[in-house]
């Protein structure tokens, strides 16, 4: 049975704005209070997401979430009709206003965690939306998320979905940016790979002094129990501290992997060394292929600004790997350089560099692999999955002129509070839900 990895990517919403929420986040916090323009930024999502399926890779969408979400403010006691509770939110507390229009869904990787079928005790594949417990205007989006994907994988002869851990910092999860999975192909057997930043429970432990860290070892034990894995096919494995202090604040911007290769930077993580052999040893049917980036070709400040690890590690039909990183890794001389030297090498697959702007999401704080959610499927659960969703020439047509129609160009923070902005952006997800089919996901919709 053929197996492959789907890319779900995260269309950006309407209301894509750079208010600087993400504490620990480098790249959100230089941008705070800049002009964003949503249409732009959509729009170099979908350009990706299209050169990809082009290639030949399966490129599937995920939603944008209802933003602002005006559902929130009611639950913190604002009252009223929408126009009301938008108007005094922004006079009392426009920086609430800020987190309940953050369009930060669009970066997937933080969805959830997806355990392949290969892997499960019970041979279905599981889901467990992220809580985002670390930060409020991303604590709000599971409920949406576990709607979404439950309804795009609805089939529970191969599909189970659990709730969100616990929303407290003991159980803080940031979902599949800090898990990767290695495997000899997708739809066999596979090692998953739980990077955590800190241990909850044990405060003699290393743990960051400057910024949180997110994800912490009891959250990726949970996930693991709920997924059905055992000690066999799991590796958990800790950030440097002093790393998630320089502003790596997810394992996915100082590492990626595919199949049997580790992109990793050298000052990644704690142990490496019984990292690497842990991982090596437990692999089934092939051998691990580390590849590491010594600081002395690329700094920890130049990978955090370059997003070299946030990239996509892509494997082609012939074996060899392809590697999508952000425009802004050619802007960086060393990065660039390393990046030449990389598909040359003759001790890695990787042999290609694809390079896309995705400058509206940068400035916020994400590259390529933020704005993806892989899953590895067979041909049967590919099948069982709502199809409505995968992109097709003729969705790629209609998800454009959809943005021409509903999107603004320019967005500040002043226009947050604006009610024909949220009548904007409800009139743009009830269309979309129609052109997907995927159903009624958004509060406002039920």
């Amino acid at each position: 049975m053929k197996s492959f990895e789907l890319n779900l990517d995260g269309l950006v919403g309407p209301t894509h704005n750079y208010a600087g929420l993400s504490y620990g986040n480098i790249a959100s916090k230089s941008n705070t209070a800049a002009a964003s323009n949503p249409k732009e930024a959509a729009k170099q999502g979908l350009k990706k997401m299209k050169a990809l399926a082009d290639a030949g890779f399966k490129q599937g969408i995920l939603l944008p979430h209802e933003r602002p979400a005006i559902w929130a403010l009611k639950n913190l006691g604002y009252s009223g009709s929408d126009a009301v509770i938008l108007e005094k939110v922004a006079k009392e507390n426009p920086a609430i206003l800020s987190a309940i229009s953050s369009a930060s869904c669009m970066w997937t990787a933080n969805a959830g965690t997806i355990s392949p079928s290969g892997d499960t005790a019970d041979g279905k594949v599981h889901f467990t939306a992220a809580n985002l417990n670390a930060k409020f205007h991303r604590s709000i989006e599971h409920e949406t998320t576990t709607r979404m994907l439950g309804a795009i994988f609805n089939d529970q002869k191969h599909f189970a979905h659990h709730p969100a851990l616990p929303a407290m910092a003991a159980f803080g999860d940031e979902g599949a940016a800090n898990h990767t999975r290695f495997c000899s192909e997708y739809g066999g057997p596979g090692v998953e790979f739980f990077v955590y930043g800190q241990q909850a429970f044990n405060e003699s432990h290393p743990a960051p002094k400057d910024f949180p860290a997110r994800q912490t070892l009891e959250a990726s034990q949970a996930i693991a129990r709920l997924h059905g894995l055992n000690e066999a096919n799991t590796v958990f494995a800790q950030q440097r501290p002093e790393i998630i202090d320089a502003g790596v604040f997810h394992n996915d911007v100082i590492a990626v992997g595919n199949k049997n290769v580790l992109f990793y930077h050298e000052q990644a993580f704690v142990d490496t060394d019984r990292i690497l052999k842990e991982l090596d040893d437990k692999l089934i049917g092939t051998t691990l292929i580390p590849v590491c980036v010594p600081t002395s070709a690329v700094s920890l400040s130049a990978a955090v600004k370059s997003y070299l690890f946030n990239s996509q590690l892509l494997s082609q039909a012939d074996g060899s790997m392809t590697l999508v990183v952000p425009g802004e890794c050619r802007e960086i001389a060393a990065v660039s350089e390393y990046l030449d030297q990389l598909v040359t090498m003759d001790s890695n697959p990787i042999n290609q560099i694809q390079v896309y702007d995705l400058k509206q999401s940068m400035q916020n704080g994400g590259g390529p692999a933020c704005l993806r959610l892989r899953i590895a499927l067979n041909e049967h659960e590919f099948n069982a999955m709502h199809q409505g969703i995968i992109l097709t020439d003729a969705l790629y047509g209609k998800l454009n002129q959809w943005v021409d129609t509903y999107y603004r160009d320019r967005l500040t923070q002043a226009d947050l509070g604006d009610p024909k902005l949220l009548i904007e952006s409800r009139n743009a997800l009830d269309e979309l839900t129609r052109i997907t089919g995927v159903g009624s996901i958004y509060p406002f919709q039920r």
